[in-house]
């Protein structure tokens, strides 16, 4: 039997993102969106209305950097959730992660996240079913820590999804099956 439940976000998981660019004053904003998903293979959007300092920041700069939070900093990584650059000065400061300048964007790569997208900045979606914020991703970082020869191995990365019922954070947990061929098994009993 099913059950009819009462919410407005109903998707799990979602990804934690860490939205990170520069102040006026070239200090680091960095803030906590799980609204976020790759419309094409370098095109990301960010569900992010006009009011939040990074969107302010993205526009003027550009440009902006996505990190994948994992479990070792999802404190550091709710935190950015939590205050907002609006009201709060010096908010990466506090947190105590550092930072280093993209060759490729005007944004910074949060060193201790292991997975980054640096991204140039296409377009802001404001109509009623517009997207937010529209960038081209330009490259995809990691530590070497995340990394199994040439590829990632996602399991290293321990990234964190935002569960929108219970408003918690769980690991993105370990591979369970090969996408576009495991179901060749079913697709191979109708030839």
């Amino acid at each position: 039997m099913r059950q009819n439940i009462k919410t407005t976000e109903a998707i799990f998981p979602m990804p934690v993102l860490m939205i990170a660019t520069y102040n006026e004053d070239n200090s680091i904003d960095v803030m906590n969106a799980a609204w976020g998903t790759m419309v094409d293979r370098d095109i990301i959007a960010l569900n992010l209305t006009a009011t939040h300092k990074t969107v302010e920041n993205i526009k003027r700069n550009q440009a902006f950097t996505v990190s994948i939070a994992d479990t070792p900093h999802v404190k550091k990584a709710d935190y950015f959730g939590i205050v907002s650059a609006n009201n709060t000065k010096d908010k990466f400061a506090k947190s105590g992660l550092t930072a280093t300048k993209s060759d490729l964007v005007n944004a910074p790569i949060i060193n201790e996240f292991p997975l980054c997208l640096e991204c140039k900045f296409i377009e802001y979606q404001d109509n009623e079913y517009g997207l937010g914020v529209i960038g081209k991703v330009l490259n995809v970082s990691a530590d070497s820590k995340i990394m199994n020869g040439d590829n990632i191995d996602i399991s290293l990365v321990h990234a964190i999804a935002f569960d929108p019922y219970t408003h918690g954070y769980y690991e993105v947990g370990s591979r369970v099956g090969n996408a576009f061929k495991d179901g060749l098994a079913i697709k191979n009993q109708d030839e």
